[in-house]
């Protein structure tokens, strides 16, 4: 963590969250597919075709493995309601493929084979939600006669320790990951700031014996990752607070526009993959006062064309 007037303060910048780098572990990983999928599987059998990517800038999935080479699980974690899933899950599925396939293989006259394809989303936003439901990429078509020739199901589930999904019971690090958050939601909602609430629980994470060998082996990168995973809203509202206390309105440094230009790409990317003139006009803007007042528009802004107004 960086030292920022006398209190600590996120990296956000960080490319992982705590969940992926949690579940990037094969150990991990192979006992959430043995509870999800119902079979044994080892470490060994778990390879990852996770998309990379810049957090939130480039389109990419939390989480891609191959159990034994059969089966592609595609997965994300959220802690908002996206009914967009299913689309999502799609072009993950044709971006996968593509690295798990030679193209030209794909022009000889015998059938290849693939991965049975599994798509999860993992919630733990502070919403209603259902301990599980499934959404269709169907229910986005426009027309909806007659037979869909493409459907996508996406199973969300709900891993909220107060949900009780028996995916808590049945695979300890999905519980131990969900014990942390509740633990973090539990001093936010005593009113403690964003920084104590997340390095409290840390603590008491080693007191109980809860994610000991992952808040060993990240150490405080660990309390920067968790700062992902919470509420894009409040995380907007935070990202605000920073930019003020940075001097965004007086920095006029290189590093202080490259924080400012990412702070406003951050909050756009919330609505979708940001269009070239959009991405193009905040990367050549040398004007840190414009950009603090770009930054209160992207907050704001519920599609791309209210930005542009916003920012007329």
């Amino acid at each position: 963590m960086e030292k920022n007037k006398g209190k600590y303060a996120s990296n956000r910048e960080v490319k992982d969250s705590a969940f992926t780098a949690y579940f990037k572990e094969p150990e991990n990983a192979c006992q959430l597919y043995a509870a999800l999928g119902e079979e044994e599987v080892s470490p060994e059998d778990i390879t990852y075709v996770t998309l990379e990517g810049v957090l939130f800038i480039v389109r990419k999935n939390d989480m891609a493995f191959t159990v034994k080479n059969r089966v592609l699980v595609i997965s994300e974690h959220q802690s908002t309601i996206n009914e967009n899933m299913p689309l999502r899950h799609l072009i993950y599925l044709g971006r996968t493929l593509e690295k798990l396939i030679d193209e030209r293989s794909m022009y000889r006259q015998k059938r290849i084979g693939i991965p049975t394809p599994e798509f999860y989303v993992f919630y733990n936003g502070n919403d209603s939600f259902p301990v599980e439901k499934i959404m269709h990429i169907s229910d986005a078509y426009l027309e909806r006669r007659g037979h869909f020739m493409l459907e996508l199901e996406v199973k969300v589930i709900n891993i909220n320790l107060t949900s009780g999904h028996k995916l808590l019971e049945q695979c300890r690090p999905m519980y131990e990951y969900a014990w942390l958050i509740q633990r973090i939601k539990d001093y936010l909602a005593q009113k403690w700031d964003r920084d104590s609430a997340i390095i409290q629980a840390v603590k008491d994470c080693r007191e109980k014996g809860i994610l000991v060998d992952f808040v060993q082996k990240y150490g405080s990168e660990a309390v920067n990752m968790l700062y992902t995973q919470f509420n894009m809203e409040d995380a907007k509202e935070v990202w605000q607070e920073e930019a003020y206390n940075e001097g965004l309105e007086d920095g006029r440094a290189e590093g202080d526009l490259g924080r400012s230009r990412q702070s406003v790409l951050v909050l756009l990317a919330d609505l979708g993959e940001i269009p070239e003139d959009i991405h193009s006009r905040i990367d050549t803007e040398e004007d840190t006062a414009i950009l603090q007042e770009w930054l209160k528009a992207a907050a704001r802004a519920k599609s791309f064309d209210d930005f542009r107004k916003g920012i007329e």
